[in-house]
């Protein structure tokens, strides 16, 4: 199984600001569609004002600054300028972003439009979720109705996540009034000056309608720490043990007897008063910190201890069977390679269907089989598998009419789910496996590369100037190999791939 969270998928905004680092390196990128639903608390609906101070309840970095409290406009955004609590909030939007003369700035743009609600219809909430230190904040706008337009509605939520700094956009629905503002409205995030921005492809500032979307923005996530999680399996009294090895092998694989774990700090840097044996009891309830030591490197353990009757993400997977290397830590499971685990994973192997519908099984939903579906007999139940039926397209590129949900795309009109359906890729069109293999960039300058998604191999690259003449030729090229057209004259040129048997064609601009 290839883990490919995604890659198809991530989007860029072009930024006007020449230099980025790791603070402004953010992606944007779909993720199924989910509401939350808990109780929260709820704010004030009056037109155009920021709510008070919240205390997010974690620290939350954002454009490399960390931030524990923010304001909530009641025009659908989140502003981490604290001091701007119980002020009048910005209303009118004129220009696309990034621009330094946006009226937002440092702000996590849910769906950010004039909204109007003299009657107090719907709701705007927020509540702190989940437990330490995979928490999440939710921010949630419900049936909000549009100035000028009483009965046009929007309905969103903005969730931000303890220690991976993501942030998620959930767009239930939003509706345009075009009778104010021309409709815009704008899906996003923009930084403290207004120069960096990110937002999703078609929703920048503009008339656009949206319904059941998910988008992530997210920065490469490093985690120094070692988080290791169990059941609380005795009378949920927050203590559990703690296998020592499992965390020293982790630390260093090829000699894990010579890492070293001390309860404090200042014991790890000293090297004294290391934990002997190989089972440790926490003796904070819940949540605790272990600090281990391996030539002079310290690195943090964080132990948490969770009650695994509680489904954290709500994907209908028990919690105990999330622990899917079936070492006894629930934080090392992360199917597809998000930085999220599984347990808290709502979509564990990426492939953009939620895992509460994958985790099925063959005689129905609510059958007592112990074996949840497999539709490729692969081995591998669908809620992991990024391949459900072995067809050699990933269920992701199986999303053939583009609106990020594999699970209504049916080409050949079997009533089968082409993601469940291996016939589907047998029978591919050229034009439907052109949908599966880009070129890019394009235009080019010096040189070009193949992004291929559809799992098989590309047999030939032929390049053909406008008038037939082939001036290049590469056999069996890589998935990231790079094509050098620097020595092409300026102009446009065709390309031919062959490729499952199938020849496509492009075209590409040597600038």
């Amino acid at each position: 199984m290839k883990y490919n969270y995604l890659t198809l998928k991530l989007c860029f905004l072009f930024l006007i600001n020449s230099s980025l680092f790791a603070q402004n390196d953010y992606t944007v990128s779909s993720i199924p569609h989910q509401s939350y639903t808990f109780d929260a608390v709820p704010l004030s609906t009056l037109d155009d004002i920021y709510s008070p101070a919240i205390n997010i309840g974690f620290s939350f970095n954002f454009f490399g600054i960390d931030y524990d409290q923010l304001v909530v406009s009641t025009n659908g955004f989140i502003d981490f300028r604290s001091n701007l609590a119980g002020m009048l909030s910005p209303w009118i939007l004129n220009q696309s972003i990034p621009s330094t003369n946006f009226p937002v700035k440092n702000s996590i743009l849910g769906c950010y439009h004039d909204l109007y609600n003299p009657n107090q219809v719907g709701s705007i909430t927020y509540a702190l979720t989940g437990i330490a230190p995979y928490r999440k904040f939710v921010v949630s706008f419900y049936d909000q109705p549009h100035f000028q337009c009483s009965t046009t509605e929007s309905s969103f939520q903005m969730i931000i996540y303890e220690t991976f700094n993501y942030i998620d956009v959930q767009i239930i629905n939003r509706e345009v009034c075009s009778a104010w503002n021309q409709g815009r409205a704008v899906t996003g995030i923009i930084n403290l000056e207004g120069n960096i921005a990110f937002t999703p492809p078609g929703r920048n500032t503009g008339a656009w309608a949206a319904s059941q979307e998910g988008w992530r923005f997210a920065r490469p996530f490093v985690n120094t720490n070692y988080n290791y999680t169990i059941c609380d399996d005795t009378n949920l009294d927050g203590f559990g043990s703690f296998n020592l090895n499992l965390i020293k092998e982790a630390i260093n694989e090829e000699t894990p007897e010579n890492v070293t774990i001390h309860e404090t700090l200042s014991d790890a840097e000293l090297g004294g008063n290391s934990i002997p044996g190989s089972n440790y009891t926490n003796i904070n309830p819940n949540y605790q910190n272990l600090y281990a030591n391996f030539d002079g490197v310290i690195t943090t353990i964080v132990l948490s201890v969770i009650d695994c009757s509680i489904d954290y993400d709500n994907d209908t997977v028990n919690t105990e069977l999330e622990d899917v290397n079936g070492d006894g830590n629930l934080s090392n499971d992360d199917t597809d390679g998000d930085g999220i685990p599984d347990y808290l994973d709502n979509d564990d192997d990426g492939d953009l269907v939620l895992t509460e519908y994958e985790y099925v099984f063959p005689a129905g939903r609510n059958s007592d089989e112990s074996s949840p579906l497999d539709t490729d007999l692969d081995g591998i139940p669908d809620y992991l598998d990024n391949d459900d039926d072995g067809d050699g397209v990933l269920t992701i590129d199986e999303d053939y009419n583009g609106n990020n949900n594999p699970m209504d795309d049916d080409i050949n009109s079997n009533g089968i789910p082409d993601y469940l359906d291996n016939q589907v890729a047998l029978g591919l069109t050229e034009n439907q496996l052109s949908n599966l293999i880009k070129i890019y960039p394009n235009p080019a300058e010096n040189f070009i590369s193949i992004a291929n998604q559809s799992e098989w191999s590309i047999d030939k690259v032929s390049i053909y100037s406008i008038n037939g003449s082939k001036v290049i030729e590469l056999n069996n090229v890589n998935e990231n190999q790079k094509i050098d057209v620097s020595n092409l004259q300026s102009g446009l040129y065709l390309i031919n791939i062959q490729t499952n048997n199938k020849n496509l064609s492009y075209k590409f601009i040597r600038k």
